[in-house]
């Protein structure tokens, strides 16, 4: 409220406060208080919350595959307007794009934001084991098709972190973190060759080799048994090098085995 000649007149409106869970539970807050909304409508704010502004037609049609375009495209109106009376102003559609009408924190961004930090070095805080990637699974409860491939982001991010977070966390002369790390990549995906190549080459770097032969062996057997085929020849190669070097050889194949390509 504003004053005028003793009289309070309205003043301008704060801008509400928005945050969007999507890891675990899903969840909308404004201003701190929660806002329930139906299964379609949670749908809509969580599909536009993790792709941005998308055309109404596709939108429809991701949300309500199932029937056809009319029926899908009234149900986006019904969902529009249920979102907007639980929270005002939250979805906006126009010239045929629907999206987000308020600034809102979403935990994926958050997530995605702080993963990025780690793969491009621009954080001074050790990654902690799960490398910053892992305080719950996307929207674990739902089975819509759409979601197959944001999850599968998140999973192929959370696993370059943990192998990052090892090679960082390693170089720093955390082995026994940066260990950690790399078992939580291998356990996330035992197909992975680069996760096996982490854990061999922190093991090496300590001057464990009998434990990076143990790890090899284990690599060796995963992929004879679930692939019929052999782990590239890379793996042994370093490994076979890195046992007729001098022990303090070991940290700079370190960083060379966990900047590598899978």
């Amino acid at each position: 409220m504003t004053e005028h000649s003793g009289v309070r007149l309205p003043g301008p409106r704060a801008t509400p406060v928005v945050s969007i869970r999507l890891l675990g539970a899903f969840a909308v807050e404004v201003d701190g208080r929660p806002v329930a909304l139906p299964a379609g409508a949670q749908r809509l704010v969580a599909l536009l919350a993790l792709r941005g502004r998308t055309g109404r037609s596709r939108l429809a049609g991701l949300l309500w595959s199932g029937t056809t375009e009319h029926r899908a495209l009234a149900s986006l109106r019904t969902g529009i307007w249920r979102v907007n009376q639980a929270a005002p102003g939250l979805v906006v559609s126009a010239h045929g794009i629907v999206e987000l009408g308020l600034t809102a924190d979403v935990d994926v961004t958050d997530l995605i934001d702080g993963a990025r930090a780690v793969l491009h070095g621009t954080t001074d805080t050790l990654a902690p084991v799960d490398g910053g990637v892992g305080p719950g699974e996307l929207l674990p409860d739902w089975d819509d098709p759409w979601l197959d491939a944001e999850r599968e982001r998140l999973h192929q991010l959370r696993l370059h972190v943990l192998e990052a977070a090892a090679g960082q966390l390693a170089e720093q002369g955390h082995y026994g973190l940066a260990l950690e790390s790399a078992l939580a990549a291998l356990r996330a995906d035992d197909l992975r060759e680069s996760a096996h190549r982490a854990v061999i080459s922190i093991h090496l770097a300590e001057g464990n080799v009998a434990e990076a032969r143990r790890a090899y062996d284990l690599c060796r057997r995963t992929f004879v048994e679930e692939l019929g085929i052999e782990p590239s020849s890379a793996i042994a190669a370093m490994l076979a090098r890195e046992t007729r070097e001098t022990p303090g050889h070991s940290r700079g194949t370190l960083h060379a085995v966990t900047r590598s390509t899978p």
